[in-house]
């Protein structure tokens, strides 16, 4: 609702809000605080406004004459519009208690939506059946396989009845949802649709990055490798001699809160989702457009399904990767206290924050917390040649039973470890100096007579 003492002809501006969201009500002769204090010009009002509101909006409003203790005022009431209504030109919408003017992609949202579209359902131009990457199509098929969201012989067809069930096809034309879920380089035709992860020191100086890119299907599988390898400071303790590894914070709330970053993400701000972690927390923001009237607190309550791009949710769902009920950060937050971590925080600014915050760890003396870092992001279809995997698992493989000797004897020397190990001295230098600048490790005191001191974390 919305109070005015005396009627402008700018209020035409707010009665197109009304009608570009859920409706509403504008009286006149009412004060801020709600109280009556009369019209003058009521009856010539309630004949002119009318006219007014069809010829600048195109629409029709109720227009009641109202009286309190002989003081008149106007109540119009403002029927949601089906299409899009716009006053000299420009859009605009009720959002809560404001008015905003819609623009940019926001506007293209917005007037897609009112004609029963959304941008994800729009077909892409020069996308062709011919560039599905088939990398993406065993993913998808064996992910949905596992979940049991599609029979074997739904999975068992060709490309183009495939996509023709998931509903990515449009006359002859393949939808913008079939390029970023399917396309081996979706940034071919959607800049900005990719992930960007960075580690931040304590001072907020990106220390080193990677950039998520393929499939959207490639890009969950690969985020995920890189945040729980890569990424992850993971608190290690040994009972005996058995080892146990324990991640900041639990691996599937991290996998949902990805996956609600690329499926509900607004592709057509051309930004990429953006992960920043740091020694205590993992930031991670994505372009998200709340439905009309949603706020930051709508989401943390009990709410419907209301997928931005419901193209890509129902390929995710069929996948078996996500449910179609509004669940997702019901499951985050129930998997967070579960685990034993701080529930997530929700910031909407711009775009959807996630702030995970690490897992208290309770350590014994001597239990290290190490960076337990892997530079494989390969997918399970693999994006790395043999080769390449083969040279860099034998260095964490390396560097990890250096760390295990070390955590034994802080005192090991260099010469020490190569006979151990069966390796050269030159090798064990190169993972040293791999280690140091990972973080894992330091020397203390001279090469003779110091010491190895495991990190906790670095600075």
């Amino acid at each position: 609702m919305e109070y005015k003492q005396l009627w402008r002809d700018d209020f035409l501006k707010e009665i197109c809000a009304f009608a570009n969201a859920q409706g509403g009500r504008m009286y006149i002769g009412i004060d801020d605080r709600g109280k009556v204090v009369g019209l003058a010009d009521a009856h010539k009002l309630q004949e002119d406004i009318p006219n007014k509101i069809v010829q600048k909006l195109g629409i029709v409003c109720t227009i009641n004459l109202l009286s309190q203790n002989e003081l008149p005022y106007l109540e119009i009431i403002v029927e949601p519009s089906i299409a899009p209504i716009a006053y000299n030109g420009s859009y605009f919408i009720r959002s809560g208690a404001t008015k905003q003017e819609l623009t940019g992609s926001a506007l293209e949202e917005f007037l897609l939506r009112k004609r029963g579209r959304t941008w994800d359902s729009v077909p892409q131009p020069y996308f062709q059946m011919s560039d599905l990457d088939e990398a993406s199509i065993r993913l998808f098929k064996n992910h949905a396989k596992r979940g049991q969201r599609m029979t074997e012989s739904e999975l068992e067809v060709g490309n183009a009845e495939l996509m023709d069930k998931l509903h990515l096809v449009e006359g002859s034309y393949m939808k913008r949802a079939a390029a970023l879920l399917f396309h081996a380089d979706p940034e071919k035709y959607i800049t900005g649709a990719c992930v960007k992860i960075g580690f931040f020191n304590s001072r907020n100086e990106l220390l080193y990055q990677d950039m998520v890119q393929g499939s959207l299907f490639q890009q969950v599988e690969q985020t995920m490798n890189l945040l729980t390898t890569k990424y992850s400071k993971a608190y290690i303790r040994y009972e005996g001699i058995q080892r146990i590894d324990e991640q900041p914070f639990p691996t599937s709330a991290l996998r949902e809160a990805v996956l609600n970053a690329i499926i509900h993400k607004d592709y057509s701000s051309f930004t990429p989702i953006q992960i920043r972690v740091y020694d205590d927390k993992l930031m991670m923001w994505n372009t998200a457009v709340l439905p009309v009237g949603w706020t930051a607190d709508t989401l943390l309550q009990k709410h419907g399904s209301h997928p931005h791009n419901p193209e890509i949710a129902s390929a995710f769902f069929r996948a078996g990767d996500v449910e179609a009920w509004g669940q997702g950060i019901e499951r985050i937050k129930e998997a967070c206290v579960t685990y034993g971590c701080p529930s997530p925080e929700w910031q909407y600014d711009g775009g959807v924050w996630t702030i995970f915050h690490n897992k208290p760890i309770e350590r014994n003396a001597g239990d290290p917390i190490i960076e337990t870092t892997s530079t494989d992001i390969s997918t399970s279809e693999g994006t790395l040649d043999s080769m390449q995997k083969s040279m860099q698992k034998s260095m964490q493989k390396s560097m990890q039973k250096i760390l295990d000797l070390i955590i034994q004897s802080p005192q090991i020397t260099l010469k020490e470890l190569a006979e151990s190990l069966g390796m050269t001295r030159n090798g064990v230098d190169k993972n040293i100096k791999k280690m140091k600048t990972l973080g894992l490790i330091r020397r203390v005191g001279p090469d003779k007579g110091g010491h190895w001191e495991v990190l906790i974390s670095q600075q």
